[in-house]
């Protein structure tokens, strides 16, 4: 960090200082939320207040409800230790102010430090909840990604600017993927939101899964299981306020956002508590907007501006890829990504189910020759798929299908070249399924050639 830099941080926060600030008292404390008069016509939804407690720690709470001139606030805790008559004085933390120097650090939802050194605030603060780029002046997606790996290089490539779902249930490898895709995907800033992980997770996916190289070019904003709804929530906003801080710089940022799950039920926790009903199997109506708004303002900038290319993750319990959160989702998404059980119990990682995921970056972002191989590859896979059962209990007879046999000759090679890594880039990888798809289609044409019969002895 540059003397200037530290000037500038320093003189940001120091500007956030302020010589009085409005408060009000405590009037009722009700099934977990308070009641403060006092802030009528001044606090605002989503403000947050800071109120007083004798011998403890300040309770953070956010505006949920205005009443007349009750303002309704949602604690953070427990609201142990309220009085009647406590102070709640009314702060500014609905904004964030991220910084280049947060290239490499671990921040909390309210941009403190995690990693135990100092952070110095930017100099421009930034609404948690803005609103998405004008739809009309917005690019067009960009060019196609190299991402680490040959079935996102080929089959379901990324480009600039795209949103994608990656939906899988637990156990199934969807943190490798993350951190392989964080360390390899083309992005100048990578932000990651770990919303509701567990706390040992956090520094383990730092460590070991995302790495030294990883961690150089990211910021990590974290909010683990135990922490309030209000955090867990406000992790999602805080890390893509930061991406649209590199965004509006010029820059390419890569947005991995684990869970969206997590943010939903987080939402739905201070939904409840605000007065909404949870009539979306357990969701409140608000559910929808909230998560499409958030998606919206990731993907191509404005003029000058950069991009913010995203992938969502969704936990999808059971494999029920039709419930709530995963169905909104899907319409939202310029695609998405599907990790199967059965693909991970076989030790094929990444578990990708490439017949039930799609990149709606294609055809676009392939070439017309690449197209073919795309159309072919997929065949293949689903070929076999469909017959998988019959192959497997030996009720298959070769030469009875030709084009069965080149999909059972291709099998093998095809599944391997799924987990493979790309250390080359896109064009690389294209050249290796075709290369894979024409020894298959050599192999099934040279099964079925047939010598042509003599004639037998005396005719």
């Amino acid at each position: 960090m540059t003397t200037a830099d530290q000037l500038s941080g320093l003189r940001a926060q120091i500007e956030t200082l302020k010589a009085v600030r409005p408060v009000g008292r405590v009037v009722q404390v009700r099934a977990g939320v308070i009641d403060i008069a006092g802030l009528g016509g001044v606090a605002r939804i989503g403000d947050w207040l800071s109120i007083q407690r004798k011998e403890l720690p300040a309770l953070a709470c956010e505006v949920v409800q205005l009443k007349n001139d009750t303002v309704v606030a949602l604690p953070e805790q427990a609201p142990d230790g309220i009085a009647l008559q406590n102070r709640a004085i009314l702060s500014d933390d609905g904004v964030i102010a991220p910084a280049d120097t947060w290239m490499g650090r671990i921040v909390d939802p309210s941009g403190r430090p995690l990693d135990g050194k100092p952070l110095l605030r930017g100099a421009l603060a930034r609404p948690l909840r803005r609103a998405p780029p004008d739809a009309g002046s917005r690019r067009a997606l960009g060019v196609r990604l190299h991402t680490g790996l040959a079935v996102t290089n080929t089959l379901l490539p990324l480009v600039r600017g795209q949103r994608i779902g990656l939906f899988a249930g637990s156990g199934v490898g969807k943190s490798s993927l993350l951190g392989t895709l964080a360390q390899n995907v083309e992005a100048d800033v990578v932000v990651i939101a770990l919303i509701g992980e567990r706390g040992r997770e956090v520094r383990h996916f730092v460590e070991q899964v995302l790495g030294e190289k990883g961690l150089k070019r990211s910021v990590i904003v974290a909010a683990t299981s135990d922490q309030s709804a209000l955090q867990r929530r406000r992790c999602a906003w805080t890390a893509m306020a930061v991406a649209e801080h590199f965004r509006d710089a010029g820059q390419s940022v890569l947005l991995l956002a684990d869970s969206i799950t997590r943010f939903a039920e987080a939402h739905r926790e201070v939904a409840v508590a605000a007065g909404e009903a949870p009539v979306l199997r357990g969701y409140p109506p608000s559910t929808a907007h909230m998560i499409m708004s958030l998606c919206e303002r990731a993907g191509p900038g404005q003029d000058t501006q950069g991009d913010i290319t995203a992938l969502f993750s969704v936990l999808v319990a059971g494999s029920d890829m039709d419930e709530p959160i995963a169905d909104i989702l899907r319409g939202v998404l310029d695609g998405h990504i599907v990790l199967d059980r059965s693909i991970a119990e076989r030790g094929r990682y990444p578990a990708i189910d490439v017949l039930q995921s799609v990149s709606r970056s294609l055809p676009e972002a392939a070439s017309v020759s690449e197209n073919v191989l795309l159309h072919q590859a997929r065949r293949m896979l689903s070929l076999y798929d469909r017959n998988a059962i019959m192959i497997r209990a030996g009720l298959y007879t070769q030469g009875s299908d030709p084009e069965l046999d080149q999909a059972i000759a291709l099998s093998a090679d095809l599944d391997a070249f799924l987990a493979q890594p790309a250390t080359h880039d896109c064009a690389h990888s294209f050249q290796q399924l075709g290369l894979i798809l024409r020894r298959a289609k050599s192999a099934g044409n040279s099964a079925h050639q047939r010598p042509a019969p003599s004639p037998s002895d005396g005719t």
